[in-house]
């Protein structure tokens, strides 16, 4: 009977439960749905022009080939494109991160009258859709004479909304004994802003970082309605100018090139991916 009981009560293995299975299927699922689009961009970007328009397509190439990627050198001033995306989207990143916790500091820890609508009006904009700004914010750069600079593509994304509510979040689930004892000892509010809450907030500014780094790097419809001048392209509004005989779309060089734009974001994601990580697992503790 001892025997017995000791089997009943010993825990099961969680392999042994059909929701493991399932969650297991339906997570290599999900994997796949993810992973099997980058697996074609990669694979296509290696094979001759005659396998890719081939009919039925197939997912390994038989003859790798390097070509795709010397049209698209040969074609495109590439090493351009690169950085223009990359002072694009840095400068923005890290305009954005300035200037939104330096909002969302001032909403979280310093009560002013007013404080609450401007809260509110800033959530509010988040539910304009970004291309109903689009025509105004282009009368407005065009105005100042900015059209193909990057001053047109960075300063108007300076700040963003989204940043600044996350942020302030973030901080109000800061102790505020911080900034008290950071005030007994004669600190101005902005040494308390940077001595003392932007060295807690670490995890929540580089998730913000990644985000906003990620977005802009692979925004399309920006640099286009922003920039008409080939030397002002971006990775992905560059590779809209790529063409084929008789118009037809060359979709190995694109896949070349995609696969150059995806390789940033890759190293970047591998150089923070622990403290990435870390910070998402961290960012709704209190």
């Amino acid at each position: 009977m001892t025997a017995a009981l000791a089997r009943t009560l010993r825990p099961r293995h969680p392999w042994a439960r059909p929701s493991s299975w399932i969650l297991f299927v339906l997570a290599l699922i999900g994997v796949a749905v993810v992973v099997l689009p980058i697996l074609i961009i990669v694979l296509t970007a290696f094979k001759p022009t005659a396998e890719v328009n081939a009919f039925p397509p197939s997912l390994l190439p038989k003859a790798w080939t390097l070509d795709n990627f010397a049209v698209i050198f040969q074609q495109l001033p590439f090493a351009r494109l690169i950085l223009n995306s990359f002072v694009f989207a840095g400068g923005v990143t890290l305009l954005a991160l300035l200037f939104d916790s330096l909002a969302a500091y001032a909403l979280a820890r310093i009560d002013f009258t007013g404080s609450r609508l401007l809260l509110v009006l800033i959530i509010a904009s988040l539910m304009i859709p970004f291309q109903a700004t689009l025509v105004p914010l282009y009368q407005l750069v065009a105005g100042f004479g900015w059209v193909n600079s990057f001053a047109a593509l960075i300063i108007p994304r300076a700040a963003d909304a989204f940043g600044i509510f996350f942020l302030r979040q973030f901080f109000l689930a800061l102790p505020r004994d911080l900034d008290n004892a950071a005030r007994i000892d004669g600190a101005s509010e902005f040494r308390i802003f940077r001595s003392v809450i932007l060295p807690n907030a670490l995890p929540a500014l580089l998730t913000l970082g990644v985000f906003t780094f990620v977005n802009n790097w692979n925004d399309l419809l920006w640099p286009l309605v922003f920039t008409n001048d080939q030397e002002m392209a971006t990775i992905t509004s560059g590779l809209t100018l790529l063409t084929g005989p008789s118009g037809i779309v060359p979709y190995g060089p694109l896949m070349a090139g995609a696969l150059i734009a995806l390789t940033p974001l890759a190293i970047l994601f591998v150089i923070v991916q622990r403290r990435f990580v870390a910070s998402i697992a961290t960012s709704g503790l209190k």
